[in-house]
């Protein structure tokens, strides 16, 4: 792990497992070495936090670009703890900019690292879980790693939509780890693409029992690249 991440995976990590006390199942699902892609629906900023706390491994999250391009003092602090917890940056501009995002994560894929992605492309509006965009499927199969379904429940009551400041409601919360989705030796084409990601989104849907809506769900903002 960075220097960085392995400080917050020991004090904040270890507080958050603490204070909230979360439910973890399937963790074994989790490969101790190499290189995955963890896809989640997405309740919660809370998400990105436990899924940090629950795994003892390096996790690349994305984060905006304008955290690696400010001025000052704020601006180096940024930069600072952006590039010591090792998160990959994204261009919000959708098109191209965003699709080298993707290309950004490859590598990080290939070195061993896991990469977090949300397929919905934004927290779920109402609880529900909506379809999945394919760029978790297109990652994965560029990197030539397994996709792991992660189910989060109850992460929306630790912070809310709106909510800056998470809420410390112990054994609220429930992380569910899904067996590997092995996409080595599968077809590119955009029916694959979306075979795969439908794939992820049933196992998804398995781990957390949401009712499942075929549609993308309102963007409220975009957490990560996902390209169709």
């Amino acid at each position: 792990m960075p220097l960085l991440y392995t400080i917050g995976y020991y004090t904040v990590g270890t507080a958050m497992r603490r204070g909230w006390a979360p439910k973890v199942e399937g963790l074994e699902n989790v490969p101790p070495t190499g290189g995955a892609v963890v896809a989640g629906n997405h309740l919660s900023v809370a998400d990105e936090l436990l899924l940090g706390s629950v795994i003892p491994r390096h996790i690349a999250f994305w984060a905006k670009a304008e955290y690696f391009t400010g001025t000052g003092l704020k601006g180096w602090f940024s930069r600072s703890v952006m590039t010591g917890i090792g998160a990959i940056k994204v261009e919000r501009a959708g098109g191209r900019a965003a699709l080298s995002a993707f290309d950004a994560g490859i590598p990080v894929l290939k070195a061993g690292d896991i990469v977090a992605i949300y397929p919905e492309g934004t927290r779920s509006p109402d609880g529900r879980l909506y379809r999945g965009r394919t760029g978790v499927a297109r990652l994965a199969l560029a990197a030539g790693v397994p996709i792991i379904p992660v189910g989060f429940i109850g992460t929306e009551k630790l912070q809310p939509i709106g909510h800056r400041v998470p809420r410390f409601e112990r054994g609220t919360a429930t992380v569910k780890f899904g067996k590997p989705i092995e996409v080595t030796g599968r077809d590119s084409d955009s029916s694959s693409l979306r075979a795969i990601t439908d794939e992820v989104m049933s196992a998804i849907q398995e781990l957390t029992g949401q009712e499942y809506v075929p549609r993308y769900a309102p963007m409220l903002r975009v957490n990560t690249p996902q390209a169709e």
